[in-house]
């Protein structure tokens, strides 16, 4: 495979039955090992499913899903047949053949009303062909519906028949594609989409008197509302991402006026320390709305109302970071003049939002930080979001340590202190700080203070201690 991928533009993988799931595998390696060098697609025929929803959802966000097709007749079985529960397949023999389509058939049923959850999820497009044309599909969720509903009127003969004839369905598909078609009797749909919906339909070979026509045909529409919809959720978020953009400049310069102030705190402690002055309130609705745009953003997200690739994308990706380094250090200043601590716990453990370790996936994800661009002055805003929680934490370790008994505890308190430390050096010589760390009256700089006055006194306690 690798010397077709070095001497090939674009190659297409298939295989019918079992062999269109090795046929997939195939791809998913091919597209994982060498993706950028050519076009890879898979197309497979009567294919069973191959993995889970997370597998499926994996797919979705690497953006792999257009390189699978899958092509189903109406009545074959194999595909359908994972749906049903395993222990159905342990004493399988000629006569109990048609039983098992029916477990198959209620199974899929079921699943297809989301009364309960298979194991089993569709990934790609989904091609149905029957005698009278062809779909294609690529929501899950309406495939399986689809699978279920073109199953309804089939029978165990018709459903082994299929799974051997798709040469034949591919022959009729390239001439029904061309051929012109009729409605029948006063179905004349009203409009164009109402037409493309009936034709869908009857290609599907469900007809409008059959019972289920009503639930396949809102199974459709839903599919190419949900496509539409997500679509719309991301451009409207786009919009709302321009509109709360201020909030953040308004941070950004509270943040500068901070830098430049007499008091020489800096910005993480000028917003822990401050009054009720209207500057401060300000600031802290500001942080207030921010937050509630992005909860809303990952809300959407995780009830697939977004595109599946959208946190990849690095307008989001990029916009997302920007956000956390400035307003982070805002809600850890808040968590400590607040009393959160004392109450929850440390924040680090205890009080950080899920927001921002979603935010910390998606970043890790698309940039490469095992490789930093060297710096040749102070970062805008601190790398580490979660610094001034080490330093709070680092700092109540100093106090703790003075009265601690345990030789054990002290020790390892003695070695998170150094280890943090040795973690704020680096970050200081590599410039991923923001010059607001080394202000004169800033927390990091009183934790340097309370650091070397400790380490004075274990030495003239203890000469030999390191």
């Amino acid at each position: 495979m690798v010397d077709i991928m070095n001497t090939s533009k674009s190659i297409v993988i298939t295989g019918h039955s079992i062999g269109g799931a090795i046929a997939s595998l195939l791809t998913l390696w091919l597209l994982c090992r060498l993706q950028t060098i050519c076009s890879v697609i898979c197309i497979t025929f009567g294919s069973p499913m191959l993995g889970n929803e997370s597998f499926s959802r994996a797919i979705l966000q690497k953006r792999w899903a257009g390189h699978f097709c899958h092509v189903v007749s109406q009545h074959d079985i194999v595909p359908r047949l994972f749906f049903a529960p395993s222990c159905s397949f342990q004493f399988i023999s000629y006569e109990n053949k048609t039983q098992l389509f029916h477990v198959v058939l209620d199974s899929l049923g079921v699943v297809s009303r989301g009364e309960c959850k298979s194991s089993f999820c569709p990934s790609g497009s989904y091609l149905f062909c029957t005698n009278k044309g062809a779909v294609c599909v690529d929501n899950g969720m309406v495939v399986i519906k689809l699978l279920y509903f073109t199953l309804l009127n089939s029978s165990q003969s018709s459903s082994l028949e299929d799974h051997l004839d798709y040469a034949d369905f591919i022959r009729k598909v390239q001439w029904q594609f061309i051929e012109n078609r009729s409605f029948m009797e006063g179905s004349i749909p009203k409009s164009s989409y109402e037409a493309g919906i009936t034709l869908a339909l009857d290609s599907l070979g469900i007809a409008s008197h059959e019972v289920n026509f009503a639930d396949a045909k809102e199974a459709l529409k839903k599919a190419k509302k949900l496509g539409r919809t997500r679509n719309l959720n991301s451009a409207n978020l786009a919009i709302g991402l321009s509109k709360i953009n201020p909030f953040r400049a308004q941070i950004e310069w509270f943040k500068a006026s901070c830098d430049n102030s007499a008091e020489q705190m800096g910005y993480y402690d000028s917003f822990k320390q401050r009054g009720a002055s209207k500057r401060g309130f300000k600031v802290n609705m500001n942080r207030i709305k921010l937050a509630q745009f992005w909860d809303s953003l990952i809300d959407k997200l995780e009830a697939n109302e977004l595109p599946y690739d959208f946190h990849k994308r690095a307008k989001w990706v990029n916009a997302s970071q920007f956000y956390k380094l400035v307003v982070e250090p805002l809600d850890i200043a808040e968590y400590y003049r607040t009393g959160m601590h004392l109450v929850k716990g440390h924040y680090m453990q205890h009080g950080r939002e899920r927001r921002y370790k979603i935010f910390d996936k998606w970043w890790k994800t698309e940039n490469d930080t095992d490789n930093p661009t060297a710096r040749s002055r102070f970062a805008s805003s601190t790398q580490d979001s979660c610094f001034w929680a080490r330093v709070e934490e680092a700092r109540d370790s100093l106090i703790k340590v003075r009265a601690e008994g345990d030789a054990r505890k002290f020790l390892k308190m003695l070695e998170d202190v150094t280890k943090f430390d040795q973690y704020a050096k680096r970050l200081i010589e590599n410039k991923e700080i923001s010059q607001d760390v080394l202000a004169k009256n800033s927390s990091y700089t009183k934790f340097i203070e309370e650091w070397k006055d400790l380490q004075s006194q274990l030495q003239l306690l203890q000469p030999q201690f390191p």
